[in-house]
């Protein structure tokens, strides 16, 4: 991303491929850091080394940093944990982000691309370009007509510098910062031309964030405060049973309830199901209808892929589906790092949807 300042060039440039060290993927939450190291293998890819830490509350909260000496020291161990890793490629919060899609003339460099996103800030983004990183993503290059497809992305510098400072009070250099949602779609997504377009839903534990990706890069963002958590809670609280318990009967019936217990849990888990299918459908709908001064439609929506630890809620998939009338599956988190014939990954898969966002951030850097 650009930024007027080295200290953040540094970190929104990535190293160069055939220079780059060892690094890991970094996604912080309020609640927790999760982080993953792949490493080559015959067939692609393998996982060296991941953890999941429990963040302690009010260090991360809504994306921003409030403590960067707390969040450094909790980054910290990663280091011992991951083998002596000391780089990374971490994500920044969505509720942050504006992104947006826009055309510049075939032939632009870099230079006169940058000046045209800064021109577009007065439309779209409510801070000015001295106070903001940011880059973009070529989606395609048509014709003269058209131009190059850009994919751009702004974050407020503040918030940015925040997190590069946490990274360096660990001793961690940190490579690069992106948004979670280009994370996630670099590990589900093919990016091949083909790909139909995709609505993304990372349906997490306090929230979920929405992206539409064209050839598998973010060309919208949103989050919604519809999460999973509250609806185990409510669950538990319900039945009487742990929230361990309500978990089992989340990933294990869900919304396809086969007992009396699972079908008292289905009334209180379709309560957040249609909140979420809600949602979904809006997004969906919204996009799949956009038309330009033609009359054609700019964003058919072909699929929707679900990921996040609460995307487990059996049945989900189906119960979305029928609101959209659109395919609808969970993502697979592991499409870029090899097949299954070839390697089993050492995480569960359930528990695998919660590190799509590592998955991506390492294969940045694999």
């Amino acid at each position: 991303m650009h930024a007027p300042t080295q200290s953040v060039i540094d970190a929104f440039f990535p190293v160069p491929q055939l220079l780059a060290p060892s690094s890991m993927g970094v996604d912080i939450s309020d609640s927790s850091i999760k982080w993953l190291v792949l490493e080559q293998a015959p067939h692609g890819f393998r996982v060296a080394g991941f953890g999941d830490t429990k963040l302690p509350e009010g260090i991360v909260v809504g994306g921003t940093v409030r403590d960067v000496a707390a969040l450094g020291a909790a980054l910290a161990p990663l280091v011992d944990a991951s083998g002596g890793v000391r780089y990374a490629h971490a994500a920044l919060p969505e509720e942050a982000a504006y992104v947006f899609s826009m055309h510049a003339p075939q032939g632009s460099s870099r230079d006169q691309i940058l000046k045209m996103i800064e021109f577009e800030f007065e439309g779209r983004v409510p801070i000015k370009p001295s106070a903001a990183v940011y880059d973009y993503d070529i989606i395609d290059e048509h014709d003269a007509a058209e131009g190059i497809e850009l994919a751009v992305t702004v974050f407020p510098k503040d918030l940015a510098e925040s997190y590069a400072a946490a990274f360096s009070v660990a001793g961690i250099e940190l490579l690069s910062l992106e948004i979670e949602a280009r994370s996630i779609a670099r590990a589900v997504s093919s990016g091949k031309s083909d790909e139909p377009i995709t609505l993304l839903v990372d349906f997490g534990g306090t929230h979920t964030g929405f992206a539409v990706l064209k050839r598998g890069i973010p060309i919208f963002t949103s989050t919604v405060e519809v999460g999973g958590n509250a609806m185990l809670r409510g669950l538990a609280d319900k039945l009487g049973i742990s929230y361990e318990e309500a978990q089992e009967l989340n990933n294990e019936q869900g919304l396809t309830p086969q007992t009396p217990q699972a079908k008292q849990a289905a009334e209180v888990l379709t309560m957040t199901a249609a909140v979420l299918a809600d949602e979904v459908t809006r997004h969906y709908r919204f996009w799949d209808t956009r038309r330009d001064e033609r009359g054609d439609r700019m964003t058919p929506v072909a699929r929707v892929l679900l990921v996040g630890g609460n995307a487990n809620l059996k049945g989900l998939g189906s119960y979305i589906a029928g609101r959209v009338q659109a395919p609808t599956e969970r993502g697979n988190v592991w499409l870029r790092v090899g097949t299954f014939d070839e390697y089993i990954p050492p995480i569960d898969w359930r528990a695998s949807l919660q590190f799509a966002t590592a998955i991506g951030l390492a294969l940045r850097g694999a």
